[in-house]
């Protein structure tokens, strides 16, 4: 387990995760940590096998019933009214600690008597708590109808969290929501960017500016579209998802679009990009750090976990309205920066995969430690 704490290996742990169907910030977290417990058995919905890395799937995933539905893969959201009654089927047996990495309904998963559950909390439910049109959309006769649905989900949500012995958030931002949302306090231990892997390339930029995001409404690319029309300068976007057709039909061409890359495509993307931008308000955001690690400013709104790792002014440039006139005012003020590289990268490095397992040590003992 070379860079992992000995004590570890000494552990039985279990592992819960919400679903596993792609490698996003979260299921790199649970690499991490599945590398960390090499003989952890990992509790899922769904496990799409093809989406995830061979470091996940070399393990035991356990699923529920919803892994034999038809077309599931595509549309387990639709069935989120049912998540909370269908992680509850799950008995993991007994261990000295079980660890959940949730954003949804992982961390309500029960243990037994003697297991301690640490939670590594993304958000509380942001379905039920955040961001309701944005997921939902604007429809009054979708809100009347999924009104009463969300509201057993915050209740169901809130109740569970006794079910966790300790908490630790993935920012101070959501630290206060889980203070606020569940009465509870909780450790912050940073998710990890590969700094190893994301480094500086010393090369001039590519005349280009860059994002990476799913293509889904709350990540808010619609204004970074409205802006570089506007702005005319070259941007690439890389990612997928519902507004992908949506986003390509309103972009004049000066704005690609670039589907899925892989990992080399994306280092070498953030090596070379003028500067990354990030347009929406995010818990944490893994990919700021990534560009940040590769020597790029980041542009972003002055909101969430991107407050916590961007410093204004010296790695990125932060704009504080999130309309077409502040962002590209912050754009322009970019372009017109000096950066310093170094500063920027050395910057990244206090987000690196060693930070975050020693922090997450420090809150399992802490967690295995309570109440003895």
């Amino acid at each position: 387990m070379n860079g992992y704490p000995e004590d570890w290996s000494d552990l039985s742990v279990h592992l819960c995760h919400d679903w596993l169907t792609g490698m996003r910030g979260g299921e790199r977290v649970l690499e991490i940590l599945a590398d960390g417990f090499p003989d952890s058995e990992i509790y899922t919905l769904i496990h799409n096998k093809e989406a995830v890395t061979d470091r996940i799937n070399r393990h035991t995933v356990h699923t529920s019933w919803m892994q034999q539905q038809s077309g599931i893969m595509d549309r387990y959201r639709y069935y989120l009214p049912v998540m909370p009654a269908t992680i509850k089927r799950f008995k993991p047996p007994a261990a000295d600690l079980l660890i959940s990495t949730s954003h949804c309904v992982a961390k309500s998963i029960p243990t037994d008597a003697q297991t301690r559950h640490l939670c590594y909390c993304f958000t509380p439910m942001r379905y039920a708590w955040l961001f309701l049109e944005e997921y939902f959309g604007k429809n009054p006769f979708k809100q009347m109808t999924l009104g009463p649905v969300l509201a057993g989900l915050r209740a169901w949500d809130k109740s569970t969290a006794s079910r966790v012995d300790h908490f630790v958030a993935i920012s101070r931002h959501v630290q206060d929501r889980i203070k606020r949302f569940y009465g509870r306090d909780a450790d912050v231990v940073y998710p990890p960017a590969d700094t190893d892997y994301f480094t500086p390339n010393n090369r001039p930029h590519g005349g280009y500016d860059f994002i990476v995001s799913a293509l889904v409404p709350y990540k808010k690319i619609d204004l970074a579209v409205r802006a570089y029309n506007e702005l005319g300068y070259p941007l690439k976007i890389m990612g997928v998802g519902t507004e992908l057709d949506t986003l390509k039909a309103m972009a004049n061409e000066n704005i690609s679009f670039l589907g899925r890359q892989s990992d080399e495509s994306l280092r070498t993307l953030l090596q070379e990009c003028r500067c990354f931008v990030f347009p929406g308000e995010e818990d944490f955001g893994i990919t700021p750090v990534e560009a940040m690690a590769c020597g790029r400013p980041v542009v972003a709104l002055g909101r969430g976990g991107v407050t916590e790792t961007v410093v204004d002014g010296h790695t990125g440039i932060f704009f504080e309205c999130q309309n077409v006139e502040s962002l590209v005012d912050a754009v322009q003020r970019c372009a017109e920066t000096d950066w310093d590289v170094a500063h920027i990268r050395e910057r990244a490095e206090k987000f690196s995969i060693p930070r975050f397992i020693e922090g997450m040590d420090r809150s399992i003992q802490i967690c295995l430690n309570q109440g003895k």
